[in-house]
């Protein structure tokens, strides 16, 4: 009769190895059991060679690049049609209005060309430069406004004839300041024409370049 803990002796049911519960190995478990052969494992594979590419083989066909669209022509710039008022002559053209623009406040107008505007202001610097220059300017604006005929238009012509009667006026006063120096009263009355060329001098100029004509021409006053 096998003992207990015998490995050789078969197990009866309800026999418990005591030696496994306190931890000490028993004849049983220090016999082993036999366990199943493990699969030997796959020999690798040797890898497979890869081709190079040789210089005597064929490209492989590519796709043709897509046709990119092609820009619009652009027209070239045409050159600008002459104006017909260049070649109509000058007797035939319109005098131009009076343009307007909006300033600050009202509206105020441009005037004009003035036929013989140049000469006209040509004579008032003259006549505002007799005094720095002792009526020399003025004597030569009288020989320039006297002896021809004024321009043609109504603004122009009034300025024209405003001219001439304050060189002459001036001249006139000039001389009798001059004799009137004997006495004492000369210095007085030069000054007084001084004054007086240099107001009549400037409206004038205000006007013209205004484009107005003079309201009295051939009064004494502004």
């Amino acid at each position: 009769m096998a003992e207990p803990g015998d490995p050789k002796a078969p197990h009866a049911p309800g026999d418990h190895d005591l030696d496994d519960a306190v931890g000490f190995a028993s004849p049983a478990s220090l016999a082993g059991r036999p366990r199943a052969p493990e699969p030997a494992p796959e020999p690798p594979t040797a890898p497979q060679p890869v081709a190079e590419p040789s210089l005597f083989d064929a490209p492989e066909p590519t796709a043709p690049p897509e046709p990119q669209p092609q820009p619009e022509p652009v027209a070239p710039p045409t050159a600008p049609t002459p104006s017909p008022v260049s070649a109509t002559p000058a007797w035939a053209r319109e005098t131009p209005a009076a343009q307007t623009y909006g300033g600050f406040g009202a509206r105020r107008e441009i005037p004009a060309e003035l036929e013989g505007a140049s000469g006209l202001y040509t004579v008032y610097a003259l006549i505002l430069f007799a005094v720095p220059t002792l009526g020399v300017s003025a004597l030569i604006a009288l020989l320039a406004v006297t002896g021809r005929p004024g321009p043609s238009g109504d603004v122009a012509a009034s300025h024209f004839v405003f001219q001439q009667r304050t060189l002459w006026a001036g001249a006139v006063v000039a001389l009798a300041g001059a004799i009137l120096i004997v006495v004492g009263l000369g210095v007085f009355v030069l000054f007084l024409l001084a004054v007086w060329l240099i107001v009549r001098g400037a409206a004038g100029v205000l006007k013209l370049k205004a484009g107005r004509a003079m309201p009295n021409p051939r009064g004494w006053l502004i």
